[in-house]
């Protein structure tokens, strides 16, 4: 079944914006190219523990549909191809980094604990 397309009508800017990071792992996929810069599907996959490949797959195309990501393809045997953001996708990573650093702070106050992600994954 085909999804429906997410253009609005929005209530307000929240709403469009959620509606463009909505799913578990979008800000994480976010969070971790721009940490990165440039990631292939291997490393993004890595770096984020838990995702599966189909949910990888399918948020990565809807971020590059919605101008966040940009997918480049190597022509080379075989094919490479690589993850960045797009300008788009920088502006929306700054926009939410008030929103994680409330994230934090509700950690830090409710004493959550943190996924440890190996070093040898994230660099």
């Amino acid at each position: 079944m085909a999804k429906a397309p997410r253009r609005g009508p929005y209530i307000c800017g929240i709403d469009a914006a959620l509606d463009v990071v909505s799913g578990k792992w979008k800000g994480l996929i976010l969070w971790e190219l721009d940490a990165h810069r440039v990631r292939r599907f291997a490393e993004l996959r890595r770096g984020l523990p838990g995702v599966s490949e189909k949910m990888l797959t399918q948020h990565l195309r809807e971020m590059e549909e919605d101008g966040l990501v940009h997918r480049e393809v190597h022509a080379e045997v075989p094919p490479r191809v690589e993850y960045s953001l797009t300008e788009h996708g920088r502006t929306l990573n700054q926009a939410l980094g008030p929103l994680g650093a409330w994230g934090a702070e509700r950690m830090r106050r409710e004493s959550s604990e943190a996924v440890a992600v190996a070093e040898a994954a994230r660099g």
